[in-house]
């Protein structure tokens, strides 16, 4: 493993990079651009909900194959093709296409995503981390895919703004499909160009390339990692853990629908939420190295739990914008917390560096069922409670889930203690 501690600075970096610009299109402009897209697609919540939806049953099926592919291949080739053929999903977002040309996207997105990315990412971090680095490893990469979110962000916002040459208001159909266009048009090319610095770049030596791959995966291997009693608490804490990342997506609309503010305004609201996150998982990473990963998780889900009080209680409205903010703060913090922290506890629970990419992806299998769950829970909640309502029975939702993962966190935080 100490030969694997050696990996290059921009190593790293090259991960930030590939692991947001690989779900800049189908999650981060939805987020950021949440009224837009509905407009621009003529979509409800609920129907952008079943896109996502379908998005995670194929991701579903991705985590658990793709898990094992990352235990066999480098994760420089997987991430960048992964990077290439996301990149080509845009040229179809692009075209505007009907609503179910548009799940077969999302479905699409799941393949790519997952099946080549996403397990090889975990895996090339934690190599990364090596043994005495997680908490940094796994809070500088969420953290910086929080930076780079929010550069892509702020970049959406200003091509949106200037193609945009009438106000927002006043803008026809037509006016703000080509101004989306353009956004999507240069996130796709700026996804394809990070495919070939990673191509290139994201390279360690031949003895640690061969030390962190198998030829083979045994069904006696996936039994033994199943057995960990880690890989079951980490299947609940990062389901909860999801949950509330998910419901952030809202919190743009939130702005609109209950904050009264324009697409503009909520858009930037999105994009203010995008820079909590880098510095939530510098700061958490950090602190978890100096301490105990397992004991920042739980207060992690404290703080989200906190958080979704503020919002489900309905003490915030249009004309208490500093609560507004201020809750905004919270929520994120937590959020942004637990998920920079629940892949970074895999070390203190004992899994084996080389069989991460097949427990990643059995851990996954179940964590990640909210993409295909919360969307369409949190749309039809938003579609049939229209205004106040609904958002509030959305962030009652965020705290039960945040409660539950709180106690499973616990939990691993005494098992693992010593």
């Amino acid at each position: 493993m100490n030969q694997l501690q050696k990996a290059p600075w921009y190593y790293l970096v090259l991960l930030i990079l590939a692991g947001e610009s690989v779900f800049i299109l189908p999650f981060v402009l939805p987020r950021v651009f949440r009224p837009t897209v509905l407009d621009v697609f003529v979509l409800d919540n609920t129907q952008l909900g079943l896109c996502f939806s379908v998005y995670g049953i194929v991701a579903l099926v991705s985590y658990l194959f793709g898990g094992p592919l990352a235990d066999k291949f480098p994760p420089r080739k997987l991430i960048a093709m992964a990077l290439w053929m996301t990149a080509l999903g845009g040229l179809v977002y692009a075209s505007f296409p009907s609503y179910f040309i548009l799940k077969a996207l999302y479905g699409y997105w799941g393949f790519t995503t997952i099946f080549l990315f996403w397990a090889a990412m975990i895996k090339a971090t934690r190599v990364w981390g090596g043994v005495n680095s997680q908490g940094k490893a796994f809070g500088f990469l969420d953290g910086g895919r929080g930076l780079v979110g929010a550069l892509f962000g702020t970049m959406g916002v200003l091509i949106f703004s200037i193609f945009l040459t009438t106000e927002i208001a006043e803008a026809t159909m037509e006016e703000r499909r080509d101004s989306f266009r353009y956004v999507i048009l240069v996130s796709s090319g700026i996804v394809v160009l990070v495919g070939f610095l990673v191509w290139f770049f994201l390279r360690v030596d031949k003895t640690s390339e061969q030390a962190i791959v198998l030829d083979k995966i045994t069904v006696s291997q996936i039994k033994a990692v199943l057995k960990l009693p880690s890989v079951g608490l980490l299947m609940v804490i990062i389901l909860c853990a999801y949950v509330g990342y998910k419901i952030t997506d809202i919190l743009s609309l939130y702005a609109q629908d209950v904050m009264l503010y324009d697409q503009v305004q909520s858009a930037q609201i999105g994009t203010f939420l995008l820079f909590v996150r880098p510095v939530v998982g510098v700061l958490i990473g950090i602190l978890a190295d100096r301490s105990q990963t397992t004991y920042w998780l739980v207060v992690s889900f404290i703080v989200t739990f906190i958080g979704a009080l503020l919002f489900a209680t309905g003490i915030i409205s249009n004309s208490s914008t500093v609560l507004f903010l201020i809750s905004i703060l919270v929520v994120a913090t937590g959020v942004y917390a637990t998920r920079a922290l629940y892949f970074a506890v895999m070390e203190r629970g004992r899994i084996p560096l080389v069989l991460t990419g097949t427990a990643v992806g059995l851990i996954s299998l179940v964590g990640y069922t909210p993409d295909i769950f919360a969307g369409p829970v949190m749309g039809y909640l938003l579609d049939a409670y229209p205004g106040a309502r609904g958002h509030q029975y959305v962030f009652w939702m965020l705290a039960t889930f945040s409660l539950l993962g709180g106690i499973a966190a616990w939990y691993y935080f005494k098992l693992y203690k010593k």
